[in-house]
């Protein structure tokens, strides 16, 4: 129901809906004939259930109180209900102590007819509370989620801090390997030209060598020829050395020559020797280079993959700072959401406050009306049970005094009978003359 009416409910939707509200289960003859004990039972769970009674004030076994001041606070509250729920009739005492079934199915038909209004303003409400709940949640996981995000972020930019001096390092490293490549290849290539020069006059020094070489043995093989001769004839042999002194001369420059010659490509081919050493000792030292420029370049390498390491850290900041923007953005919305139904729920707490302040003031002056007409009820049960006192005295006087002509009654004609007994024959006797 969205509005509050007085209909007057059937027997069956009253035990239908104390039955689902499981408040009570009930029989339709305990609404046809209702008892003190039922209805005060019933009333006691309809204020019950709407919070209006605690259950420290619930009655315990009701039908040992009826009169008692027990029954005089229930009947006060039910009143104060009935009251404050406008109800065109007024409750009274003697709808507590002898209930009538019409007055009896108005009162609680009016009772429940609240409660329904009631159960359905907090299933109006309800939705409305479960969805604030469900975004207070959703704020509380955003918020962590954005913590979590922060947390992170101080992570990656802890580690890029930290990570930067040794970036820094690296590149002072790499450039200081670059310069010292660019001087190595240089030197290198001035290795690579001496090299030939040195292999070019090599291979002319070689040459050198074998013609003197062939001189030589061709000096030998001569000088075998003319000791020959020498031996056979001396005196041809004398001519012929004659003859053949400018050509020993000759074949001797030669071999000084030669011998010179070979004492310049011994010291050539030393220097050479020493030359080759040296290269080897460069081409050690190019070597070793060599693997240096290798290390630099793995150097190199990890220096490429913590850059691009740095600039996937700068992307995944750069989409951090997006999501952290976009949660934010969420974050205000539902703050601003949240404002808004704390300002809906305060109008309508202010409302509700204001509306229950006037029912308060309303209740204090009526519960001062009750409690004036309580006293004087309070005063007239006295007076009534001081009448009821006085005349159960007059009764159980007159019950004695009624006792007392009873049997006095009784001993007159019991007396009557005697005397009738008695004269009896004498009244016999003239009809017997006769």
């Amino acid at each position: 129901m969205s509005k509050f009416e007085y209909p007057i409910l059937s027997r069956t939707d009253m035990i239908s809906i104390l039955a689902e509200s499981q408040l009570a289960v009930i029989i339709e003859s305990d609404l046809k004939n209702p008892t003190p004990d039922f209805v005060a039972d019933i009333y006691t769970r309809l204020l019950v259930y709407l919070d209006l009674l605690h259950e420290e004030e619930q009655l315990e076994n009701p039908h040992y109180h009826v009169g008692s001041a027990r029954i005089m606070n229930l009947y006060i509250k039910v009143k104060e209900v009935i009251q404050l729920l406008q109800c065109p009739a007024d409750i009274t005492l003697r709808d507590l102590l002898k209930p009538q079934g019409d007055r009896t199915q108005f009162f609680l038909s009016a009772i429940l007819n609240f409660c329904l209004y009631k159960d359905s303003k907090m299933n109006e409400l309800r939705p409305i509370m479960e969805e604030f709940t469900l975004l207070t949640e959703q704020r509380r996981g955003l918020e962590d989620k954005i913590s979590q995000l922060n947390a992170e972020i101080a992570e990656y930019n802890d580690a890029r801090e930290s990570e930067l001096p040794l970036v820094q390092e690296l590149d002072g490293k790499v450039k200081e390997l670059r310069q010292k490549i660019a001087g190595l290849n240089n030197h290198q290539m001035s290795l690579r030209a001496s090299y030939r020069k040195l292999k070019e006059r090599s291979s002319e020094m070689d040459g050198e060598i074998s013609r003197a070489e062939f001189d030589l043995v061709q000096s030998v093989q001569e000088n075998a020829n003319l000791r020959s001769k020498i031996v056979q004839s001396p005196d041809k042999l004398q001519r012929a050395l004659e003859e053949k002194r400018p050509v020993r001369e000759e074949a001797r420059n030669a071999e000084r020559l030669a011998m010179q010659s070979f004492e310049a490509k011994t010291a050539v081919l030393e220097v050479h020797t020493k030359a080759l050493k040296k290269m080897s000792k460069h081409f050690d030292q190019m070597q070793a280079i060599h693997e240096q420029v290798n290390s630099a370049k793995s150097i190199e390498q990890d220096y490429k993959a913590l850059k691009a390491k740095l600039s996937d850290d700068g992307l995944m900041d750069k989409s951090l700072d997006a999501k952290l923007v976009e949660l934010q953005m969420k974050a205000q919305q539902l703050n601003e959401l949240k404002k808004l139904q704390e300002k809906e729920r305060d109008m309508k707490g202010e409302e509700a406050t204001k509306e229950y302040n006037t029912i308060k003031s309303e209740v204090e002056s009526r519960r001062h009306d009750l409690e004036a007409r309580r006293r004087k009820v309070e005063s007239v049960l006295k007076e009534v049970d001081a009448i009821t006192l006085k005349t159960n005295m007059v009764i159980e006087s007159c019950a004695a005094e009624v006792q007392k002509l009873v049997s006095k009654r009784e001993e007159i004609a019991e007396q009557f009978q005697k005397y009738k007994n008695s004269i009896e024959p004498l009244l016999q006797l003239p009809n017997s003359w006769s």
